[in-house]
């Protein structure tokens, strides 16, 4: 049985541990910095960015790791299809990027070298504004202005605890807002029409134990008659006993479902194949679905004592999704994403 929490509670209680852990269809978890009990280098915070049409994508983080900070930047192109992928890094921010405890408004802006970004948010509109220079050897220059509006009701929380004290993560993962602007590559400018275009927010504080690995996907796209159906799935992060961060959204609504695996072939017996297809099943049946890679975001920084190796793919879904009034939804080659990650910091 899964804890849903429907009424606003503190997250954290006086010794630093989540006191009700859980899952939730709206942010009703309050942020409570002041009960952490971890040093400040080994708190995180970010907030990331996906930003897609059927033909490209950018995404962008603006985190605070504790005694490590970055911006970073993303641009793929799923026709070629393309990436390139960077990282703006600084030493021991440490709470200076004074992260939004909430994620339903505040702003926050970071410059680090002539890398500049900012992500504002008055409570109805989001603005992700910003320049990377020379985001590649040969000297490309990104820039961005991109407007996120029409924000759903509803959403995926999660507060998930770790087996040891005073560690915590708290997630949202908010799908299918409509975007609309703009990136430059160089001389291209690449326009997002709110026709099609959509973004997703990951967004996550907490205190991480050193070693991890995580799975996750997210899904978001217009169904005939122009409604949005997205998805979030993943599994391997903290305890998740109380709680799972599976969820489908559909015109706004979320919709909890069961818990979720990724089938990787190769995963559980040897090196995985991530550009072979996968397979997305949950255990009460409401989603069962085939995923086709195209593209694998494999960038890894490696220091043995200290890494980050992500296998983020991109790829095409095909399959159902049920809705809880049991209303089924079709897919046949819609855009995604997946990622195995493994972390240790």
């Amino acid at each position: 049985m899964q804890n849903e929490i429907i009424n606003k509670i503190d997250l954290l209680d006086e010794e630093g541990n989540i006191a009700c852990p859980g899952y939730a269809k709206k942010l009703l978890y309050n942020y409570n910095r002041e009960n952490i009990k971890a040093k400040k280098s080994r708190i995180k915070e970010w907030d990331y960015y996906y930003v897609s049409d059927k033909e490209k994508a950018i995404c962008l983080t603006i985190a605070d790791m504790g005694y490590v900070g970055a911006l970073s930047i993303s641009v793929i192109d799923f026709i070629k299809p393309w990436q390139i992928t960077n990282s703006s890094v600084f030493l021991f921010p440490m709470g200076k990027l004074a992260m939004p405890r909430s994620s339903e408004i505040g702003d926050c802006s970071w410059k680090n070298g002539k890398v500049e970004m900012s992500f504002f948010n008055d409570g109805n509109v989001r603005r992700l504004k910003g320049i990377y220079p020379n985001v590649d050897k040969k000297g490309l220059n990104v820039s961005w202005d991109i407007v996120l509006s029409d924000i759903p009701k509803e959403s995926m929380v999660i507060a998930t605890p770790f087996d040891k004290k005073g560690y915590f993560y708290l997630n949202q993962k908010i799908n299918c807002m409509k975007a609309e602007g703009y990136f430059t590559l160089g001389e291209e400018v690449k326009v997002f029409s709110p026709v099609d275009s959509l973004a997703t927010l990951d967004w996550g504080r907490g205190v991480w134990t050193y070693d991890n690995t995580w799975y996750w996907g997210s899904l978001q796209t217009r169904l005939e008659g122009g409604k949005t159906f997205g998805w979030n799935i993943g599994y391997g992060f903290g305890n998740t006993q109380s709680a799972s961060e599976d969820m489908l959204f559909y015109d706004g609504k979320s919709h909890k479902i069961g818990r979720t695996k990724f089938i990787i072939p190769g995963d559980d017996n040897g090196k995985p194949e991530y550009m072979k297809e996968w397979k997305f099943v949950s255990d009460d049946g409401r989603l069962d679905c085939t995923f086709s890679p195209i593209l694998d975001r494999y960038e890894p920084f490696d220091l043995k004592i200290m890494c980050m190796i992500p296998h983020q793919v991109f790829g095409y879904v095909s399959g159902k999704c049920v809705l809880d009034d049991g209303k089924e939804i079709v897919l046949d080659k819609v855009l995604a994403f997946a990622e195995k990650v493994h972390n240790k910091w």
